[in-house]
């Protein structure tokens, strides 16, 4: 516990656009590292000195994800479920906050939603670092599945990076680990928020693409 306290302060100490890529490839894999320990404290320092850019920060970030989301897709496609879910139940898998169950999850998840879960996965913080996993054990194809992940990724990063600005603009806050704190109590809920009103986009998208499909003509007497 108190080696994770250390690791977290030196992050939060030394932000660049290094930290933000190695850091965010390690929270899209399956090691638990949680993204809000830098993108928006990254995001508030781009604001508070001129050492980054905060459009830089929200790219960075997602080449990080994208190259975690690529490590879990390989493994699960070169390891297949078998060993995918022994490595899961095994002491390494639980020291990686795995189990089988939460490999399930996101394995039901995927099935349910298919190649869109890659991107509708980034937003659920349950789900957003494991959706990668039933993708590569479906073959998903790279091409979408890139396009995908950088999407979901993309949008949850400039969530982040949003929190980061208007904690920098809104509250008196002075320390990149302040950034981190605050960060962590609203970053759930405006994933969730967002969520919530893509899928009612979509939906309605749907709605009206239905109502446009021409209904076929009934055959004369």
């Amino acid at each position: 516990m108190e080696s994770s306290a250390e690791l977290i302060r030196w992050i939060l100490e030394n932000l660049n656009y290094w930290v933000v890529t190695l850091f965010m490839a390690i929270e899209s894999s399956f090691i638990p590292f949680p993204s809000e320990v830098i993108v928006p404290p990254a995001a508030w320092k781009a604001m508070a000195d001129d050492s980054m850019n905060i459009v830089l920060v929200v790219v960075f970030a997602t080449i990080g994800a994208n190259i975690g989301a690529l490590v879990n897709y390989y493994l699960a496609k070169w390891l297949g479920r078998p060993l995918v879910y022994k490595f899961a139940n095994s002491r390494i898998g639980h020291m990686c906050l795995l189990d089988e169950q939460k490999v399930r999850h996101a394995e039901d998840y995927f099935r349910r939603h298919g190649a869109a879960s890659t991107f509708f996965g980034r937003l659920i913080p349950a789900v957003r670092q494991l959706i990668s996993i039933p993708a590569g054990l479906a073959g998903m194809k790279m091409r979408p599945f890139l396009l995908y992940t950088t999407l979901g990724a993309g949008l949850w990063n400039i969530i982040l990076a949003l929190i980061g600005y208007l904690i920098y603009r809104l509250t008196p806050v002075k320390t990149t680990e302040d950034v981190y704190i605050l960060a962590t109590k609203y970053s759930h809920e405006i994933g969730y928020g967002i969520l919530a009103i893509a899928v009612l986009v979509i939906a309605f998208l749907i709605y009206k693409g239905l109502k446009k499909t021409p209904k076929p003509e009934q055959p004369q007497d």
